[in-house]
């Protein structure tokens, strides 16, 4: 939930309000409720509960990391930026590949084929937080400004000068220093 929020808040600083954004914000909050119900009904004692909140989670954070990869493209500014939006699309197509063959095994009948589904379940959230791990070269630049985006009521873009499309205040660590934080 804190790395969605942040996100949304990241995107609202450096690029302004969007309706992408928003939705990508909801489906992190359904996600999180979602995986919260996995976590709290574990499928040996409550298989009802455990699947709703399986069949939550693993869907709207597909969607959370393909609005993500757009709202990267949409943001870039720079080749390195242009470099990790390539990244993220990479980890987006390889989780919906996981995430269409767990639920093609998760359907067949047979002990070994429902665990390689729960493999690849698990090998979908791996994937997923590697993606989220990306976020690590924006969060460098994550300010109190940032946090007060989300506590103002005006929805235009505070951190980008009159005229220009170029952020008013500079990144906190340069690139090398990003890669060395990951």
């Amino acid at each position: 939930m804190l790395i969605g929020l942040l996100r949304y808040a990241f995107v609202i600083e450096r690029y302004g309000p969007s309706l992408l954004n928003t939705v990508a914000f909801a489906l992190g909050w359904i996600c999180a409720a979602g995986l919260s119900m996995v976590g709290s009904f574990q499928v040996d004692h409550a298989k009802v509960l455990h699947y709703i909140g399986a069949g939550v989670a693993f869907p709207t954070s597909m969607l959370f990391i393909f609005l993500q990869s757009i709202l990267t493209y949409r943001m870039a500014h720079a080749q390195w930026y242009c470099w990790i939006g390539h990244v993220r699309c990479i980890l987006t197509l390889f989780g919906l590949i996981i995430l269409v063959l767990s639920g093609v095994l998760f359907i067949q009948e047979g002990f070994i084929l429902q665990h390689l589904a729960a493999l690849c379940e698990w090998v979908f959230i791996i994937n997923v937080l590697i993606f989220y791990g990306t976020f690590a070269f924006e969060f460098g630049a994550i300010s109190t400004d940032t946090f007060l985006v989300l506590l103002k009521a005006s929805r235009a873009p505070k951190s980008y000068k009159a005229g220009t499309s170029t952020p008013a205040t500079p990144h906190a660590h340069s690139t090398s220093e990003n890669m060395a934080m990951i």
